[in-house]
């Protein structure tokens, strides 16, 4: 079994490139409601660095930085790694949200299919990291699968905009997006605030968003120290826990849906807000689009093979470090 700071420290070898390209596939994930940026942290190989340089972050600003010691501050926030990796988030979410949103409406089935590959391979390669399953790790794996399912049958709110709610969306998204398996996305959709923080990253609403940005920063600082020390202290637990999370996630991405509802965007047009799975057989008779099943599997599987080649990439990469 890999101890916590053991790989925490084996991680700080990440090519800075590979960190910034990790970012840039965490912020198209948090796009999408249903996916976490999370779970491509995790099967990325950078979940337990991410975790350690946020929960350490304010030790280094108060005991370094204050002090006056600016290297020993970025030496011990691992600076170069949260720079690198948020860089790449916000540059994707800046320039493939347009890009992401237009698949969601052109090519839902295949969008929804790829993503679906990709969980069903991480939920797989997550559980495996678990050495040895024992009643108690499939009950906690059982009960986080009930609660993600739960969560993405919530039906969506609508939130009173405001600084408050701004503040509070803000700091519930970043906590769902650090955990695989919940999207922050599809929480800012239940509380009713998608649309109006998607509204103020298009409009550069700059008070909206820093107010949303703070509540993230307290969020991201809150859970990234609890999960740091369940992980020190209960990491099979959790890794059942997260394994649990991914497949209720499941539920969410779904490639064949029927639309029950719809909400208006900050353009001002039509898009799902409610929708309910259906069986590839009945999606054509009921919605009268293709279902697209041979594809959606080939898609499907490219999904699945992804996140396995970047576990076999790791595993080469780790050898060749220990040769």
């Amino acid at each position: 079994m890999t101890d916590p700071n053991q790989q925490a420290g084996q991680e700080k070898s990440h090519h800075p490139v590979g960190i910034f390209l990790r970012g840039l596939a965490m912020g198209a994930a948090d796009i999408v409601p249903g996916v976490s940026g999370g779970t491509i942290a995790f099967i990325t190989g950078i979940y337990v660095r991410l975790l350690s340089a946020i929960s350490g972050f304010p030790g280094a600003f108060f005991g370094e930085l204050l002090k006056g010691r600016v290297n020993a501050f970025w030496r011990r926030a691992d600076g170069n790694f949260l720079v690198l990796l948020f860089g790449g988030i916000l540059v994707s979410i800046a320039t493939l949200a347009g890009l992401i949103r237009y698949a969601l409406e052109a090519y839902p089935v295949y969008l929804w299919s790829f993503f679906f590959g990709l969980i069903v391979a991480s939920a797989w390669h997550i559980g495996k990291e678990v050495p040895r399953w024992t009643l108690a790790k499939f009950a906690v794996l059982v009960a986080g699968a009930l609660i993600a399912w739960w969560i993405t049958e919530l039906s969506p709110g609508q939130a009173t905009v405001n600084n408050f709610t701004i503040l509070g969306a803000g700091a519930l998204a970043i906590c769902a997006m650090i955990l695989p398996g919940i999207s922050g996305s599809f929480i800012l959709l239940m509380l009713g605030m998608y649309g109006p923080v998607l509204q103020a990253v298009n409009e550069l609403q700059l008070d909206r968003l820093a107010l949303f940005m703070t509540g993230c920063v307290i969020g991201l600082l809150s859970i990234a120290r609890v999960l740091s020390w369940a992980f020190s202290r209960y990491r099979d637990l959790m890794l059942a826990l997260l394994t649990g999370f991914m497949v209720g996630a499941l539920n969410k991405v779904w490639p064949w849906k029927e639309v029950i509802s719809w909400r208006t965007n900050s353009h001002g047009q039509q898009v799902p807000l409610q929708e309910a799975n259906l069986s590839p057989m009945s999606f054509t008779d009921i919605t009268g689009e293709p279902a697209h099943l041979m594809t959606a599997i080939i898609i499907a599987i490219a999904g699945l093979v992804l996140v396995l080649g970047m576990e076999w990439f790791g595993r080469v990469h780790d050898s060749k470090k220990l040769a």
